[in-house]
């Protein structure tokens, strides 16, 4: 498996990831992640523009920011984009977090079972105590290509909402 040392800094601390660095114009690599207790694969996604938002816990301050953020930046596109939240997070704290915040348009997909999204798409975070994903954007367009890419440099900051809502409306 590929390792990229130093890819992004964690409070500061250099950090590896694990897997390939996904670039525009790659094939959406395939996963198999759950939804609640049902397995999702990319092929599982509708065939139209997908935003992935992936955070290392909803239960942070700064994930919970992004997933809100992301959710209300969605509501003027409707049905034509499918968003998805990836942590590895149990898929039960993922719903108790959407409901309590009221996040409608955002799906959310566990990697905690066996980090095939972490490692697919290059967001495995090397190194800390707990598994955790590092935070980053990826749009993939209705063919299955990646259009847009942001792997956040310090994991703790937030992602550029704007630019990767672009990304989604220019492919939606």
């Amino acid at each position: 498996m590929q390792k990229r040392a130093n890819a992004v800094t964690f409070k500061g601390e250099g950090k590896t990831l694990v897997g390939p660095q996904i670039k525009p114009g790659d094939k959406a690599p395939d996963f198999k992640c759950l939804s609640g207790l049902a397995p999702v694969t990319l092929a599982d996604t509708p065939a139209k523009a997908r935003l992935f938002s992936v955070v290392p816990s909803l239960d942070t301050p700064v994930c919970s920011t992004q997933t809100k953020r992301f959710d209300d930046g969605l509501a003027a596109l409707g049905d034509s984009v499918a968003c998805y939240t990836v942590s590895l997070d149990l898929p039960f704290a993922q719903k108790r977090f959407c409901s309590a915040e009221g996040v409608k348009s955002m799906q959310t997909l566990s990697d905690v079972h066996n980090h095939i999204f972490g490692t697919g798409y290059g967001v495995l975070l090397e190194g800390l105590p707990l598994a955790l994903l590092a935070r980053s954007v990826f749009v993939v367009d209705k063919t299955g290509t990646v259009t847009y890419v942001e792997y956040v440099p310090e994991v703790t900051n937030e992602p550029n909402y704007a630019a990767a809502l672009e990304a989604l409306k220019a492919v939606a």
